[in-house]
């Protein structure tokens, strides 16, 4: 009795339930963000740029919404693929946010900058889950 051992037998792909777990995950995770925007809109305020046009809540209800709708959209297997490309886009999109933070935390204590520029590589992590749930889609 031979046994083959070649590579492709090795390496097996990713169940369905195991690349559910990154989309889900990550659509949870949003939903939250997107639950907590209405919840805390102060803090979210807070962090909108100044230079934006109108005021920091339209921007912190808009993102809100947005996250709203991108969340669930992650969850849902027929929506997951849109929802990951939409994803990207609001991780790119709220980036400038992120960076306001780190520049108008610079004064605070310590224990609050860590979080403040621990957000910006984090949100490079977000985008490449997002990426590689947009090409497990497309398997």
């Amino acid at each position: 009795m031979r046994l083959n051992m070649n590579h492709s037998s090795l390496a097996s792909k990713p169940s369905s339930a195991q690349r559910d777990v990154v989309a889900l995950v990550l659509g949870g995770f949003i939903t939250l963000a997107g639950i907590m925007h209405f919840a805390n809109p102060d803090f979210f305020n807070d962090i909108v740029p100044p230079r934006l046009p109108l005021s920091e809540s339209f921007w912190t209800y808009a993102s809100g919404v947005v996250e709203l709708v991108v969340g669930p959209m992650l969850l849902w297997r027929r929506s997951r693929r849109w929802g990951a490309v939409a994803a990207i886009a609001l991780f790119i999109g709220v980036y400038p946010a992120n960076v306001y933070m780190a520049w108008d935390w610079r004064e605070e204590p310590f224990s609050k900058q860590i979080v403040s520029y621990g957000r910006l590589p984090f949100q490079f992590l977000f985008i490449w889950l997002a990426w590689r749930v947009w090409q497990r889609q497309k398997n």
